[in-house]
């Protein structure tokens, strides 16, 4: 498995198509609950990697990935900074996905710890995301030094179509 790197809008654009789509059709086929219904189309996932290229081009989004070594992509993890006045110390931790073939290595703590280390060096005191209650997700959140906040009933439908609850959690980044 490769180390993993901060794409800029180009390369997400160069991947969007390909590796990128593939991975974000594979989190929904899998069952991830990350904003899309099943079955998720190629084309579909490919045009919301544009749009998330045209985000990181306005330095809203950084996203970073990493790859077997087939070359293909393997994981993503997304940061979206608040765009709000009064919240230039905070970003949303979005799309942290991993392939099916990848899982239980290491990889999504990696990613994440990657996206905590660049939004502390960027200056972000505080980081927060949500997730599907009681997915896996949620372990790795806690175990990595994330705090639960809350969750909401039926907030998201799961890829099959059915609501589901919703869990926020935080951050707190160390020197804040």
């Amino acid at each position: 498995m490769s180390d993993i790197e901060c794409l800029t809008a180009p390369q997400i654009r160069a991947h969007a198509s390909d590796g990128l789509a593939a991975l974000l059709v594979d989190a929904v086929d899998s069952g991830a609950s990350v904003g899309f219904l099943a079955p998720l189309g190629h084309a579909e996932a490919a045009s919301w990697w544009q749009g998330v290229a045209e985000e990181a081009e306005r330095g809203v989004r950084h996203v970073w990935a990493s790859y077997d070594d087939d070359g293909a992509v393997s994981g993503v993890i997304t940061l979206v900074r608040a765009t709000m006045p009064n919240q230039p110390h905070r970003a949303d931790i979005a799309k942290l996905l991993v392939h099916r073939t990848a899982r239980g290595r290491g990889l999504g703590r990696r990613l994440l710890a990657t996206a905590e280390r660049a939004a502390l060096d960027e200056g972000l005191t505080l980081l927060v995301l949500d997730t599907e209650t009681g997915s896996p997700a949620e372990s790795l959140y806690r175990s990595a030094g994330w705090t639960r906040a809350g969750s909401i009933p039926d907030y998201a439908l799961t890829p099959a179509g059915t609501p589901h609850p919703t869990t926020y959690y935080y951050k707190v980044l160390a020197g804040s």
